[in-house]
């Protein structure tokens, strides 16, 4: 395993070195996201991909708690690492391992409970529902593979190692695409041999993290660190929970949508489905740039250096739009062979629609992705620097944005406002967040001056 300081060096070179090999790791996450939904399409019918499609929010629901308490977790990681303070290193990531435990665990209890009440208030259609319902409680049950999962990643990319996690993704890559042919194809257990793969694929790659950081001492925590101390318990949980309920409001804004489209039947869904799958594809570079930043300005942030992040947050933004513009092109030449892949089934007057409403989201999107990029650079830096309420405000702003535009743009333009609330999500939240990013680096200039 190699860390990397990033309180020194060009921070191109530097911002590079970490997300790009995030950038591949989550082709492979993506990868086999996207064949998952492939091969269930395929082989079940377009029918079975729009009931995946119908509880992906209520998934990223939970899963978004996970990604973002584990997120402010590696925050003072990243601060400690950067300041070069081993003792509060090890007592941070020792806390962060226990109250990861307590949190999942409880997760998973919640998220089992309220499977069927949530998705009668999703409007799923009847023929869907017991087929979303079996794929939810599967995963919902591994909870706590998740959250040892982002964990584990969350405190290497601190510490300016992506290629730990690059490896871990590989592996989880390609055990999980074997493992969909073999229970889907091979022993046709439809969705739920989909969820089992991905869990074994999950616990494959927790292993590998947890190996690799088992050889570094500096951030292996002694016995003492696993008790929880009041002191770095309230800052993991200050940290962590507001970009957690940030990844909440989404969530609830996205199953607003999904409340407005599962009722539109199972052509449309298949569509809506096909395009929000690629959706992984399209942030792909996003994600990666803002883990990058994150732990960019966390360092820097420990380190005090208010001019280095300031030139690594603008680095960050312009590789970002650039990221976009390629990425949106690629879509708009090649996503309707793409987005065909992914449906198959006898009525062909079916398919040919879920194939004209896929695209028609697809190119939505990627026309807006100059947004959501910038999006994730500048909620990143915040959340380096460990201002994590204005992100979560961002996230408020999306939600807002997200529902509205789905509850009244369609009556106005007819169901294409559905798709058009994403590209206006991603604006809102870039109101609050760009200006704010701003306004703390002002803030952390007066602060440096008056010591």
């Amino acid at each position: 395993m190699k860390v990397r300081n990033m309180t020194e060096g060009s921070p191109l070179k530097l911002l590079l070195y970490v997300a790009f090999p995030l950038m591949i790791g989550n082709v492979f996450q993506q990868m086999y996201t996207v064949i998952d939904a492939q091969v269930l399409g395929r082989a079940e019918g377009y029918e079975t991909l729009a009931a995946l499609g119908t509880c992906d929010w209520l998934n990223w629901l939970f899963f978004g708690l996970i990604q973002g308490l584990t997120m402010g977790f590696a925050i003072p990681i990243a601060q400690a690492f950067g300041a070069n303070d081993e003792k509060t290193l090890k007592k941070a990531v020792g806390n962060s391992v226990i109250w990861g435990l307590i949190i999942s665990v409880a997760l998973a209890v919640v998220a089992l409970t309220c499977v069927n009440p949530i998705l009668t208030l999703l409007k799923i259609e009847p023929e869907l529902r017991p087929i979303a319902t079996s794929y939810v409680r599967v995963l919902f049950a591994a909870l706590p593979v998740v959250m040892a999962y982002n964990l584990l990643a969350g405190v290497l990319r601190s510490m300016g190692d992506g290629k730990t996690p690059l490896y871990a993704m590989a592996i989880a890559s390609i055990i999980n695409i074997a493992l969909d042919y073999l229970f889907v194809m091979g022993f046709h257990l439809g969705v739920v041999g989909a969820a089992v793969a991905t869990i074994i694929a999950q616990v494959a790659s927790c292993i590998f993290c947890f190996i690799k950081l088992k050889g570094f001492s500096m951030v292996r925590p002694e016995k003492a660190d696993f008790r929880l101390e009041a002191d770095m318990s309230k800052k993991l949980i200050s940290l962590g929970v507001p970009v957690a309920a940030q990844n909440m409001i989404i969530a609830i804004g996205g199953m607003i949508i999904l409340r407005v489209v599962n009722p539109m039947g199972a052509a449309f869904m298949a569509g809506y489905t096909s395009s929000t799958k690629l959706y992984g594809i399209l942030e792909i570079a996003a994600v990666s740039f803002g883990y990058a930043v994150s732990a960019y300005a966390g360092q820097n942030f420990g380190a005090g250096k208010r001019e280095r992040i300031w030139k690594g947050v603008h680095v960050g933004a312009v590789m970002g739009v650039i990221t976009a513009l390629l990425i949106a092109a690629c879509m708009f030449l090649f996503g309707k062979p793409i987005i065909a892949s992914f449906i198959s089934g006898e009525d062909t007057a079916a398919v040919e629609r879920s194939v004209a409403i896929g695209c028609e989201f697809l190119y939505i999107m990627s026309g807006a992705l100059p947004i959501l990029y910038l999006l994730y650079v500048y909620r990143a830096a915040l959340q380096g620097m460990g201002n994590t309420l204005m992100p979560m405000l961002s996230g408020l702003a999306e939600c807002v944005m997200r529902t509205l535009a789905a509850l009244l743009l369609p009556s106005l333009i007819g169901y294409s406002g559905v798709f058009w609330a994403e590209a206006l999500a991603w604006f809102g939240a870039d109101v609050i967040l760009i200006p704010s990013y701003y306004i703390a680096m002002r803030r952390m200039k007066s602060d440096l001056k008056s010591k």
